[in-house]
């Protein structure tokens, strides 16, 4: 009797989304947050806040794009024409901000020019993202298990709107680890923009939490059913509760990390609610994750290299983080 691998995949696509999600979200946050720093030395902070680590946050992601071609081949025929333009869009963003963090520091003389890429290239990433978001909770013309729609089908309001909700988030991941991470007038201004970059996110739930049930009859009968409304309360009452936890910790100045850990639970219980609206789809909302499987002994095979390669790279992940743990400062090498 074959053994079901499909929950496995399901539980390591979901760790490497989230992980990158998470990581890679406040770095990129920092950079959209970049243009508005009070001064030249407060960016280079804020740059050097995230030196030693964006890199290996972008793991995540590759991880995340091998394993759905790996463990999921239909549904990736499927996103990637339906997606190709934002998922361009997302890894030309992401390049030029790496190429931005070596140049502003080794072409001081175009640093403005290096320092307008490294913002760009950190918001087209983020909105990129979030059009991808918009998108997948709309889900996609499917015929005959197959993509039927055009290039430009991502162009929609909804998921432009998702992507500037996912910058605001980013931007709120970013602002609480720079409150994390910074000491003084930068961390005073970081609080601020914290606090502003919370209440727009919070706006940006609310539309995103009531669009998708009343837009998608399958979404509201999974939320507001009589079976199951109950049980899934505690996630928007656990999201109210994180926000005002994170306006109190950000209004009070007390607390550095709490900010940025309420943040996370926030994101943390965002994709939560998402798993629950569209499980077990993997292409909303037609192909469920068992129809896009590869054949099990793919899948099986795939589990050598990648199980043991899974806590290898959340150990060095750890690792990092406890290495460069404390406040950073200019004199940590970059800038």
């Amino acid at each position: 009797m074959a053994i079901d691998l499909v929950p496995v995949w399901i539980a390591i696509m979901a760790l490497a989304i989230f992980m990158y999600v998470l990581l890679d979200g406040f770095d990129l946050g920092v950079g959209i947050l970049y243009p508005l720093a009070p001064s030249e030395r407060d960016r280079t902070l804020m740059m050097a806040s995230v030196a030693p680590i964006w890199d290996g946050n972008e793991t995540w992601l590759v991880m995340g794009g091998a394993g759905l071609l790996a463990a999921f081949p239909r549904a990736f025929s499927i996103l990637m024409p339906a997606l190709y333009f934002p998922i361009l869009l997302m890894l030309l963003g992401l390049i030029c901000r790496g190429v931005a963090f070596e140049f502003r520091l080794k072409a001081p003389h175009k640093r403005a020019v290096w320092s307008a890429a490294f913002f760009g290239g950190s918001f087209a990433a983020a909105f990129a993202q979030g059009i991808i978001l918009g998108n997948y909770i709309n889900g996609f013309r499917i015929v005959n298990g197959q993509f039927a729609g055009t290039s430009w089908d991502w162009v929609h309001p909804f998921a432009l709107f998702t992507g500037l909700g996912v910058a605001a988030g980013y931007a709120l991941l970013g602002a609480t680890w720079l409150v994390l991470k910074t000491e003084g007038d930068l961390q005073v201004w970081a609080r601020r923009q914290a606090r502003r970059a919370l209440a727009i996110t919070g706006l940006f739930i609310v539309v995103v939490s009531l669009y998708s049930p009343f837009a998608h009859p399958r979404i509201y009968v999974r939320w507001f059913d009589a079976e199951h409304w109950l049980w899934l309360a505690p996630l928007p009452l656990a999201t109210l509760a994180l926000f005002w936890a994170a306006d109190a910790a950000l209004r009070r100045g007390r607390s550095q990390a709490g900010p940025f850990v309420a943040a996370m639970g926030i994101f943390a219980l965002c994709y939560a609610g998402l798993t629950v609206s569209l499980f077990p789809y993997v292409v909303p909302h037609e192909i469920t994750l068992w129809q896009a499987a590869a054949n099990p002994r793919s899948q099986a095979f795939l589990l050598i290299g990648t199980l043991p390669l899974l806590p290898i790279i959340l150990g060095y992940t750890a690792w990092s983080y406890w290495v460069f743990r404390g406040k950073v400062s200019t004199s940590d090498g970059y800038g």
